[in-house]
């Protein structure tokens, strides 16, 4: 299993990159987020799954080793090949697929090509368990709200009506989607309406 691969940029293409690796150049498939940050001549760290068929040997690339191993975990779901697997990573990050997948949001995983309805609720269904850090989506949840609490009260409103906003704010956007200052921003608009 190559787990890593650690070399200079060869070449950059649109799904992959050419990566050289003791005289060797490894075609390795690669995220749209990867290859942007990626410079010709320059070195460049992955995190890799070697995946290995009668006809081809094909090594995915990775920023994360959480990316690579969800990719690993998705694979076992019935009816997600690597290709699929990948293309989930390539249109969320791992942050958001567990959060995806922690608060059972088919909607988000449909919006990637190639994820019906059916195929969102059992990868939801068979990963849910097993993804890990389904407390730190509910602790980085509590902590905006917690952030955004304390923002509006010291911006002059009273705690219960920032404790409502948050609750509402809650309802109305998922969790982990926006940074702290949107959703105070967001808090600041639904508190102008309920005035």
């Amino acid at each position: 299993m190559i787990s890593t691969v650690n070399g200079i940029v060869l070449e950059i293409r649109p799904d992959a990159l050419v990566i050289a690796l003791g005289g060797v150049g490894l075609l390795v498939m690669a995220s749209p987020d990867v290859i942007a940050t990626a410079k010709l001549g320059d070195p460049i760290a992955l995190h890799t799954s070697l995946v290995v068929r009668e006809e081809s040997l094909t090594l995915f690339g990775f920023a994360s080793s959480d990316s690579r191993e969800l990719f690993e975990l998705i694979q076992g779901v019935s009816g997600f090949g690597p290709r699929l697997a990948f293309t989930i990573l390539s249109f969320l990050t791992a942050d958001q697929l567990r959060v995806a997948i922690a608060t059972g949001d088919v909607a988000r995983l449909t919006k990637t090509p190639g994820v019906g309805a059916k195929g969102a609720s059992r990868l939801i269904l068979e990963l849910k368990d097993r993804i890990g850090h389904t407390a730190g989506v509910h602790s980085r949840s509590a902590e905006w709200e917690h952030q955004v609490e304390q923002a509006l009260v010291g911006l002059g409103w009273s705690a219960k009506d920032a404790a409502n906003v948050v609750t509402t704010l809650k309802s109305e956007y998922t969790a982990g989607e926006s940074t702290v200052p949107e959703m105070l921003k967001q808090a600041l608009q639904l508190i102008g309406r309920t005035k």
